[in-house]
């Protein structure tokens, strides 16, 4: 079946592992688990039943967004080697069929979450389905290296709406927790896009190492990671963490430093670009994927046991 193919049969073709794909649920993991991380440290208790109906809301409504995001990039999916198999692209789901589910998923989604927790948790799932897919997806992406930058604040409401789902207001913890989101995604996101520019070069998504190259893409990476790791240790310092948070936080930083530090210090050609296959790069990608889980983690442990 191609992306020419009758849009009846596509749909017919498909089975529940393409539409589970249309859901991101690689991505979708670190999401919910920082919206799990945001229920469990906000002070108060939630009913187990509501807590679950919480989490699964802002499941779905994170597999929504990235349903949403394949129906609207098809088309440079298509284009770049590591999105071309993806349901759409590969012609095996309709793309109205696609948005169709997705809008589903996103709807009921924020519905439910007012309607079994509270509306300050609905009210900020809404904000972040509408950041994601028009301030992110339709409005950036394609016009701005800092789609990323602005962007990421659509993957940093999770933690927001866990507390919001428990106390049903917002202060400082989670809008801290918010900002080590924020700032995680650059380094982390361009350290992906280092060694994909070719993909986005191809498609013509203006990723930083597009527009401005690969050395000066080096240098933000290591910058927004300086202010990342001190910004972790906040949660200690505002008295809402213990020692074994602080620890945690630092070591973990340190390791994360040093592998932003081997991306900047790797050998280059004289346009900044990686002579190594971008393995440094690789590297830190990989690694801010745990760092971010145990960073979350540490802080939900040291909450618990004290």
């Amino acid at each position: 079946m191609t992306p020419a193919a009758n849009a009846g049969e596509a749909v017919w073709e498909a089975d529940y592992r393409d539409w589970i794909a249309l859901l991101k649920p690689r991505v979708l993991t670190l999401v919910v688990f920082t919206g799990v991380i945001g229920l469990i440290v906000a002070p108060g208790h939630l009913h187990p039943v509501l807590a679950f109906t919480a989490i699964l809301c802002i499941t779905v409504a994170a597999g929504a967004c990235g349903a949403i995001n394949m129906w609207y990039d098809r088309d440079i999916d298509a284009i770049m080697r590591r999105t071309r198999k993806r349901p759409i692209p590969a012609g095996r789901i309709e793309p109205g069929g696609a948005l169709a589910f997705g809008v589903t998923l996103a709807a009921g989604s924020v519905i439910v979450m007012g309607l079994a927790v509270n509306i300050p948790a609905a009210l900020i799932l809404a904000l972040s389905i509408c950041f994601y897919v028009f301030i992110y997806t339709i409005w950036l992406k394609r016009r701005t290296p800092q789609n990323i930058v602005i962007g990421g604040a659509a993957g940093a409401f999770p933690p927001v709406i866990g507390w919001a789902a428990v106390t049903g207001t917002v202060d400082l913890v989670p809008l801290v927790l918010f900002g080590i989101v924020f700032i995680w995604t650059p380094p982390h996101f361009w350290s992906l896009a280092l060694w994909a520019n070719d993909d986005y070069r191809k498609a013509g998504v203006p990723m930083l190492p597009v527009v401005a190259g690969a050395r000066e893409t080096r240098r933000q990476i290591m910058l927004y990671s300086l202010v990342l790791v001190p910004l972790t240790l906040a949660p200690f310092f505002l008295g809402f963490s213990g020692l074994a948070y602080c620890v945690a936080a630092t070591v973990l930083g340190l390791v994360f430093l040093l592998r932003v530090y081997r991306v900047l210090a790797d050998d280059q050609d004289d346009d900044g670009r990686s002579l190594t296959g971008d393995a440094p790069a690789k590297s830190a990608f990989k690694y801010s994927i745990y760092y971010l889980f145990a960073l979350f983690g540490a802080l939900a442990l040291d909450r618990l046991v004290g």
